[in-house]
Parts: structure tokens; C-alpha cells; sequence
């Protein structure tokens, strides 16, 4: 799939087509198998050098705060066991890995060790 990014286990990041800018639709059974990438509250995700684009946060309806790139929220696709899968890649035609751009070698979120995939960035 190209430069992804990637959790601080190095596991493939994805976005949800169906999500809007500031808004999680999947919740209940869907994040179960989709976890959301979350930070405890306060929290400011932060990006290595490098990497465009824009790291955030939201809540959602059950209170948790989770990571947003581009204003897009970011999951975990729990079938992904190795850093080298991107099994979730088109699930159900709307879950699609977060491609990453710009020339940094990794990124990280609060004080969470990253590594980058493919040329990737991870959070």
C-alpha cells in the first residue's frame, strides 16, 4: 500500500471514508475490531520532523480521545498481527491505510517510541 502511517507498534493505521472531520462513526462493536488510536485526555499528539500534515485530536461518544490526522480519526485493524500487514487495506470498501507524506523518518504521539513502515510515519 505504499507509505503508511503506523501505530507505535508499528501496525498500519487506517481511516474510516464514512468518518467526518471531528466525528468517529465507528463505535460498540465496530471499534472493537477497529480500535481507535487513542491518547489519555490532554494529551497533544506530536510529529517528527518532517512529516506534512496535521496531527489532532477528538473526542468520542464514549468519552475517549483519539488521535486524528488531517482531521481524520486514526484505527488499528485488529487482524493486523506484524508490522507488515495491511490486511484492513478496502475492508467493506471504506477503510483505507492513511497514506503519509513528507521526508521524516517517524513521528510519535505524547511520549510513545515510534518506528516508521514503508517509508512511513508512525503515531
Amino acid at each position: 500500500v505504499g507509505a503508511v502511517l503506523v501505530s507505535s507498534n508499528g501496525h498500519t493505521l487506517y481511516h474510516l471514508t464514512p468518518d467526518t472531520t471531528g466525528n468517529s462513526t465507528c463505535t460498540g462493536a465496530c471499534a472493537q475490531l477497529w480500535p481507535p488510536l487513542t491518547v489519555p485526555a490532554g494529551t497533544a499528539p506530536k510529529a517528527a520532523a518532517g512529516l506534512s500534515g496535521t496531527l489532532g485530536t477528538i473526542t468520542r461518544s464514549d468519552g475517549t480521545t483519539q488521535i486524528t490526522y488531517n482531521g481524520e480519526p486514526l484505527y488499528s485493524y485488529t487482524p493486523d498481527t506484524t508490522s507488515s500487514d495491511a490486511l484492513g487495506q478496502g475492508v467493506g470498501g471504506g477503510w483505507f491505510a492513511v497514506k503519509a507524506t513528507g521526508s521524516g523518518a517517524g513521528s510519535q504521539s505524547g511520549s510513545t517510541p515510534t518506528t516508521a513502515k514503508s517509508g512511513g510515519y508512525g503515531y
